[in-house]
C-alpha cells in the first residue's frame, strides 16, 4: 500500500508537469551590421583623376542666346550684329493712295478738285472762295482771284473786279464783329430733285470755304480748340450733305419737312464758319502782336 500510494503521487506531478504551459520567451531582435565607413582607395601614379569644371549657366532665352553661349575649343567669336539703322531719315518708298485717285471721267484731280471740283462756279461760291482766302493763316486774297480766273477761263479785264471784291472781303475781316453772310436763296423746288440740289449748292459753298484756307496755308494746329473744333464740324457737315447728294429718293417722303432741314443746316454751317473765321482773326492778331 506505501508504494503505491508514492506512485500515484509521482504520476500526479508528472501529470501537472505536462500541462503547464512554458513562458514564451521574446525573439531576440537581430541587429544589422553598422555600415563601414568608405575608404579611399589610393589611386596608382601618373593616372590623377581630372577636377570636375563647374556647370555653365543656362543661356537667357531670346535672340541673344547664342551670344552667350560658352564657345569650345577652337571656336571662332560670332561677329556683332550691326546696329539698326534709324528710321527718321529715310523716306518710305509707297505713295499715298491719293495720288491715284480719279475724277468723274477719268481724269487725274488737279489741286482744289476735292474740296471744289472743277473750281467756283458762281457768285455765291466765289463770295466763299475769297472768305477763306483772306481768313487764311496767311492771306491769300491775289492766290483766290488767280483761281477764279484760271478755273472760270475769265478774261483779264475782269481780274479788276475781282481784286475789289477780295478787298471788300478783307475790310469785312479785319473791320469789327465778323457778321454772317449767307446769300439770299431763290424759291427752291418742293421735291426730291430741289432737295439733292440745295444739298449739292451748299457743299460746294462750304468747299470753296475750305479751298480758300487751304490756299492760305492754314495749320489747324495753330488754331485754339474752339475754332478747330468749329472747323472739324463744318466738314463733318459736308460729308452729310454728300450723302444726301447720292441718297435715293424716298415713296411719300414730306419734301417741305426736307426744306426746312436744309434752312438749318444752313444756318448752323454759316455759323460754323463765322466762328473759323473769328478765330483765325485771333490767331493772327497773336502773330502780329
Amino acid at each position: 500500500m506505501p508504494t503505491a500510494r508514492k506512485k500515484s503521487r509521482t504520476g500526479g506531478h508528472k501529470a501537472r508537469a505536462r500541462t503547464a504551459r512554458k513562458p514564451v520567451r521574446p525573439k531576440a531582435v537581430q541587429k544589422k551590421p553598422a555600415a563601414r565607413p568608405a575608404v579611399a582607395r589610393p589611386q596608382p601614379k601618373g593616372k590623377a583623376k581630372p577636377a570636375a569644371q563647374p556647370a555653365a549657366p543656362p543661356a537667357p532665352a531670346g535672340k541673344g542666346a547664342a551670344a552667350t553661349r560658352p564657345l569650345a575649343p577652337g571656336e571662332a567669336a560670332p561677329k556683332p550684329k550691326p546696329a539698326p539703322r534709324p528710321s527718321g531719315g529715310k523716306k518710305s518708298g509707297r505713295k499715298s493712295p491719293l495720288w491715284q485717285r480719279k475724277g468723274p471721267h477719268g481724269e487725274p484731280f488737279v489741286p482744289g478738285d476735292l474740296l471744289l471740283p472743277g473750281g467756283p462756279q458762281g457768285m455765291d461760291e466765289i463770295l466763299y472762295l475769297l472768305r477763306g482766302c483772306v481768313a487764311a493763316e496767311h492771306s491769300a486774297g491775289e492766290a483766290g482771284v488767280t483761281e477764279v480766273v484760271l478755273k472760270r477761263g475769265e478774261a483779264e479785264a475782269d481780274r479788276g473786279e475781282l481784286v475789289r471784291f477780295a478787298s471788300g472781303m478783307a475790310e469785312r475781316f479785319d473791320g469789327g464783329a465778323i457778321e454772317p453772310l449767307l446769300p439770299t436763296r431763290p424759291a427752291a423746288r418742293r421735291n426730291f430733285p430741289g432737295v439733292v440740289e440745295r444739298a449739292k449748292h451748299r457743299r460746294r459753298e462750304i468747299g470753296a470755304f475750305l479751298r480758300g484756307l487751304d490756299l492760305g496755308r492754314t495749320e489747324t494746329s495753330h488754331m485754339d480748340t474752339h475754332g478747330e473744333d468749329s472747323l472739324q464740324k463744318l466738314m463733318e457737315w459736308a460729308a452729310r450733305l454728300e450723302i444726301l447728294m447720292e441718297a435715293e429718293e424716298a415713296d411719300q417722303a414730306d419734301y417741305a419737312m426736307f426744306h426746312r432741314g436744309l434752312d438749318q443746316l444752313e444756318n448752323t454751317t454759316e455759323s460754323l464758319i463765322v466762328d473759323v473765321e473769328a478765330t483765325l482773326r485771333r490767331l493772327r492778331d497773336r502773330v502780329r502782336a
